[in-house]
């Protein structure tokens, strides 16, 4: 992650292979200093593809994938990576949640071999801390996913349950 006084940068890179098809990913998310997404490069490299699109917001729910606006997408203000967790800390920031509070928070989903973008109804809640970290109950119906999300003191999260764990 980097600073800058009009915000955030994250840039990484994922590999995994998935039904015997290895992929590639990397990304550069620009974020608000509010946590709101600005604008996403991601590109991916397979053996089915190499591809790129870029998702720009306005900061109000409103998106342009590849310079065309998309309305299906209105109403969400995060990008959530299918190949990346760290997606994942971005609504825990911008909605500094108290413990007990919980809300929506639709996102602008990116799946990982193909770049296709859809619309991800998800919903987070402030459990008790664990220690220095966050706890937050994480739900996202279209992927049956009910559990819980740990995250450090700094709001990174440590593991997604099933899918990637941070290294020490």
């Amino acid at each position: 992650m980097q600073t800058s006084p009009d915000g955030y940068r994250f840039e990484g890179q994922t590999v995994a292979v998935e039904a015997g098809e290895p992929w590639w990913v990397h990304y550069v998310i620009e974020l608000s200093r509010s946590w709101f997404t600005r604008r996403a490069l991601v590109s991916v490299r397979s053996s089915l593809a190499v591809r790129a699109i870029i998702l720009e917001s306005d900061g109000d729910g409103h998106w342009l994938i590849d310079g065309r606006r998309q309305p299906y997408l209105d109403g969400c203000v995060d990008v959530d990576l299918e190949s990346s967790a760290v997606t994942n800390t971005f609504p825990v920031h911008r909605l500094a949640l108290e413990t007990g509070q919980a809300t929506d928070a639709p996102a602008a989903f990116v799946r990982a071999v193909d770049l296709s973008v859809e619309r991800l109804e998800q919903r987070y809640e402030r459990l008790p801390d664990d220690g220095p970290g966050q706890r937050y109950a994480y739900l996202a119906p279209r992927f049956d996913a009910d559990f819980v999300l740990p995250y450090d003191a700094s709001g990174l999260i440590t593991d997604y349950p099933g899918l990637a764990r941070r290294a020490h």
